[in-house]
């Protein structure tokens, strides 16, 4: 299936994800990319099950899915905003983050939730990207963050 188009834009599968990124499991953290807009948006989606391992040790008795790694699922859709947009040539490259910043937790993400990661590109010079990203459990604001990251020519 790979890449689909529908109502609400491009649809990138987790095959395609998997060619785009260089992330594997256990630390990919996306499971499908929608409303892809080349250059300005996507929107990331992660279904959280308590089989994920890390809830093994955060926490055992009230699994809480860990807010850095909601980061990571942010930077990793923005990854796949910024493959889409260069192309083929950028697949597989990696791409290390540079800061983080307004970094907020709103709500606690459990198993049974699905995140749904808003990333937006502020701006990009060169190699160097910005983006502002959202991220919602159906409609409540879990946690929110602006960070920019470099594309490395390896």
């Amino acid at each position: 299936m790979d890449t689909t188009v529908n109502d609400q834009g491009k649809v990138i599968d987790i095959s395609r994800i998997i060619e785009m990124i260089p992330h594997r499991y256990p630390f990919l953290m996306v499971d499908r990319v929608i409303n892809v807009v080349a250059n300005e948006s996507a929107v990331g989606i992660k279904n959280v099950t308590i089989n994920e391992p890390f809830f093994q040790g955060h926490f055992p008795s009230r699994p809480v899915f860990p807010g850095v790694l909601i980061i990571e699922a942010m930077a990793q859709t923005a990854a796949v905003l910024v493959v889409e947009t260069l192309g083929q040539s950028a697949e597989g490259k990696l791409v290390y983050f540079m800061s983080v910043e307004n970094c907020r937790f709103r709500k606690p993400v459990g198993p049974g939730d699905q995140l749904h990661i808003h990333v937006v590109k502020e701006r990009s010079r060169g190699n160097v990207w910005k983006f502002r990203g959202e991220a919602k459990v159906g409609e409540t604001l879990v946690a929110e963050a602006t960070y920019a990251a470099m594309i490395l020519d390896e």
